[in-house]
């Protein structure tokens, strides 16, 4: 198997811009950072409320990535008009997706409540609504990934409705690594779910709160095609550039 893909998630980048009326970071020069530093993708989140990565930075990063482009975001969300000067309205998750068509979307049960992602998808809820998104995405080319827990019956039925991969949520890894605390039965739980979906040709993505003291254990799980990392990276760029933190995770995912 080849090595493990690594997507760095820009929202942190664009959530500093933001907090001053200025296009500095900017984020697609971050992007190429990252590029030229070696990363293998470059992913984004962007919810409604733009709190970080715009509607207009997704396309201002598809016309100058040459990696592959993540985007991820709940398919329900609807467009929303911007309340901030200068910043464009929200177009609708599903109709920004169709337009930029990334090689990737990565599709995440969040609301605009929430911090941030915390939780994978209920199909058994869900996945009649899902189905047929899933669908839609793949006839314009996009792969497509379920932001899931490790849960074997869930995994299952993110095959049964058509997706090409899943993302396992690692927060509940990466607190217990954290905490010092059953970090192996943890562990194993994520190791399961990673042998079911290579068990039923469902390819694996993981992401949320990995580091550099997290990953190297978790990148051992089987199958592991690409792993998604923001806040982590873009604290420790703080301590050793951002260039040098990219070179680090490919470090730890050799």
């Amino acid at each position: 198997m080849s090595k493990t893909a690594l997507s760095v998630n820009l929202n942190k980048i664009a959530l500093i811009r933001n907090s001053r009326d200025t296009e500095y970071p900017s984020v697609t020069e971050h992007a190429q950072t990252c590029i030229d530093a070696g990363a293998d993708g470059i992913t984004v989140h962007p919810r409604p409320d733009q709190r970080h990565i715009r509607a207009d930075d997704c396309f201002d990063l598809a016309k100058m990535l040459t990696v592959e482009f993540n985007i991820e975001g709940n398919p329900f969300a609807p467009p929303m008009q911007s309340d901030r000067q200068g910043v464009g309205d929200y177009p609708g998750f599903m109709a920004l997706v169709e337009t930029i068509k990334p090689a990737q979307c990565t599709l995440v049960p969040d609301g605009n409540e929430q911090l941030t992602s915390d939780h994978g998808f209920d199909l058994q809820e869900d996945g009649d609504r899902i189905t047929p998104i899933i669908q839609e995405l793949q006839k314009l080319g996009v792969r497509v990934s379920l932001f899931m827990d490790p849960d074997l019956q869930q995994i299952e039925l993110a095959k049964q409705v058509g997706a090409d991969r899943i993302e396992l949520y690692t927060g509940p890894y990466a607190e217990a690594f954290e905490k010092n605390q059953n970090i192996e039965a943890v562990f194993q739980r994520f190791y399961q779910a990673a042998e079911k979906a290579a068990e039923i040709g469902l390819g694996l993505n993981a992401g949320h709160d990995l580091n550099l003291h997290n990953l190297k254990k978790f990148a051992t799980v089987p199958q592991l095609l690409e792993v998604s990392i923001g806040h982590a990276m873009t604290v420790d760029a703080i301590n050793m550039g951002l260039a040098n933190a990219v070179k680090a995770y490919q470090d730890c995912l050799k």
